[in-house]
């Protein structure tokens, strides 16, 4: 929960807590992106009025990185705020003041439909098997041999199966890639995957965006 009101995320938390929620709180939106960058949540209930960052930027950045549930929790009525949020990646808009109980059922509906994205792209990627402890990705029953940074672009790129990924995204999100690494090493990596795959076709190049991996 990124919450400046401290007061507010107090109560709110110890209702949630209530549905075996566990919540995580910060009121400064750079260390709540910084907290985001290096552990794993389920879901982000965010506020718009932060001190140092409006929250539509943070939300933006949230969905530049990752692919998690976004509710905007705000006591901002301007519509314009809204349509701003939920085109940004906001995946819900709760105006305040609510009843807490709408934020839980609010908070399922969206785990709900995440869940269903998950199960589907599983599904569809069945071709491929991703062993996250071992490190391991194989192709049609076939292990591939891998760099750190290679298998950590690939996985990421599993996860995301049929959405477009940035070459920002892949510098975020894979931690054996330099944050100073280049759009120019990233297709190189990239190049790399594609001739072990054995299946150039698999991964699609989007012009001036990122890559795509295939259904």
């Amino acid at each position: 929960m990124i919450e400046d009101d401290l007061e507010l995320a107090e109560i709110l938390t110890e209702f949630l807590e209530q549905y075996d929620f566990q919540v995580t709180t910060e009121d400064d939106p750079f260390k709540a992106l910084s907290i985001l960058k290096l552990e794993k949540f389920d879901a982000v209930i965010l506020d718009l009025t932060l001190p140092g960052m409006d929250g539509l930027e943070v939300c933006e950045a949230i969905r530049s990185r990752q692919n998690i549930p976004i509710i905007i929790s705000s006591a901002r009525s301007d519509v314009t705020d809204k349509i701003n949020a939920l085109e940004l990646g906001a995946d819900d808009y709760l105006p305040k003041p609510y009843d807490p109980r709408e934020l839980v059922s609010r908070i399922h509906s969206v785990l709900r439909r995440y869940d269903a994205v998950s199960i589907a792209a599983s599904e569809s990627a069945c071709d491929f098997k991703l062993n996250e402890s071992a490190m391991q990705i194989s192709y049609k029953n076939r292990p591939i041999e891998l760099t750190n940074a290679e298998y950590g672009i690939l996985a990421h790129m599993i996860k995301k199966q049929g959405m477009v990924v940035s070459r920002e995204d892949l510098i975020h999100n894979v931690s054996a890639i330099n944050e100073d690494s280049s759009n120019k090493s990233i297709d190189v990596m990239m190049g790399r995957i594609r001739n072990k795959l054995g299946d150039k076709a698999l991964i699609e190049s989007i012009r001036g965006i990122g890559y795509k991996l295939l259904k």
